[in-house]
């Protein structure tokens, strides 16, 4: 077994001594864990984010393998469970807590402990709601959302956008499942690197997008 201190100091050496403290005291909460919140949530634990919280009530089908981060044998666990035990055998130095719940305009207190929040769904009016639930009652909180990231059209069409203050929109803002070919792995991956960078370099303070 590597160790935490090990594996620490590995990342200090990758990513320098200042950025590795930022990363390990950094609090980050997934909503949604489908092609972007898997990929997403694997840098950051790769990165040696201190605390990811995994949030997603849906079970993984063999739907989701062309592009998700699971595999043939966790097919029928919730997600939250699958993908928390591919993460903790990539970092011991991320601690990771999940809740298996839908996530509504309700119970949008459980956001309130973290300090950035990636949106990650794959439905518009889930991700509708929310953006807009985080920017109304959470004006503090740094929130990155994807949007637009179907088909197989250049990679260079996605980019990350800082719409506000705290605010950044990752993808191409156009293309959708409803044009004709759906999620293809590699195009939703670049989304989900966009976000993930986006949030490492909040994380290290770098707030251009």
């Amino acid at each position: 077994m590597l160790s935490r201190q090990e594996l620490y100091s590995a990342l200090e050496q990758r990513h320098g001594k200042e950025i590795q403290r930022k990363f390990a005291a950094a609090s980050v909460v997934i909503c949604g864990l489908g092609g972007l919140g898997s990929n997403i949530a694997l840098s950051l634990a790769r990165a040696g984010v201190g605390h990811i919280h995994l949030i997603d009530f849906d079970r993984v089908d063999i739907s989701n393998l062309n592009r998700q981060q699971y595999f043939i044998s966790q097919i029928g666990q919730y997600k939250t469970d699958a993908l928390s035990e591919t993460l903790k055998k990539i970092s011991v130095c991320t601690e990771i807590t999940s809740q298996c719940v839908k996530l509504t305009e309700d119970n949008i207190n459980i956001l309130a402990p973290y300090e950035i929040i990636c949106e990650a769904f794959d439905k518009a009016e889930q991700k509708a709601m929310l953006v807009n639930a985080v920017l109304e009652n959470f004006p503090d909180k740094y929130l990155i959302s994807g949007n637009g990231m179907a088909g197989l059209y250049s990679s260079n069409d996605i980019t990350t956008r800082r719409l506000s203050d705290k605010f950044y929109i990752c993808g191409d803002g156009k293309s959708d499942i409803s044009d004709g070919m759906g999620l293809v792995s590699a195009r939703v991956a670049v989304c989900a690197a966009h976000q993930a960078n986006m949030i490492l370099r909040i994380i290290s303070g770098s707030f251009d997008a």
